[in-house]
């Protein structure tokens, strides 16, 4: 699967959602992705929860598509502080 379409999923999928999706292993190994989403339905809610709010956007393509996703997910405001 593309690291576009990936991104697109998950910002259709997500409230105002950023995201930026890269093969984890390089760039010939296709099911092995990690991704950075940045979205505001993650304000108040576990770590658990926003993964599964991912995985939710992500819907049938994490078990035919995707083999592994590293993930990391901020609210706006943690994404910022992360950049300073």
């Amino acid at each position: 699967m593309d690291t576009d379409d990936v991104e697109r999923l998950i910002e259709d999928g997500l409230e105002d959602a950023q995201a930026t999706v890269t093969r984890a292993r390089g760039e010939h190994d296709d099911d092995h992705l990690a991704a950075t989403v940045v979205s505001p339905a993650f304000e108040g809610v576990s770590l658990v929860q926003q993964h599964q709010q991912v995985y939710d956007a992500l819907g049938e393509h994490m078990t035919t598509d995707i083999h592994a996703l590293e993930l990391s997910t901020y609210t706006p405001e943690e994404y910022e502080k992360r950049e300073r």
